[in-house]
């Protein structure tokens, strides 16, 4: 869930900045969004469960 809301998230805010310049430039700014949202979103998720497993641990 978390990856798929910052992609989405992402996509929106490269596609508005894209689309200030042009309409190509709005789906490329979407689509570099998405992908930077994925990896961001991606991180949290292991960094959260890495904290899950060291609280479960103790």
């Amino acid at each position: 869930m978390s990856r798929s809301r910052h992609a989405a998230l992402g996509a929106s805010i490269g596609a508005a900045i894209g689309g200030l310049i042009s309409r190509n430039a709005a789906s490329t700014g979407a689509g570099i969004g998405a992908l930077a949202g994925a990896i961001v979103g991606e991180k949290r998720v292991s960094a959260r469960s890495r904290v899950e497993e060291a609280v479960d641990q103790e």
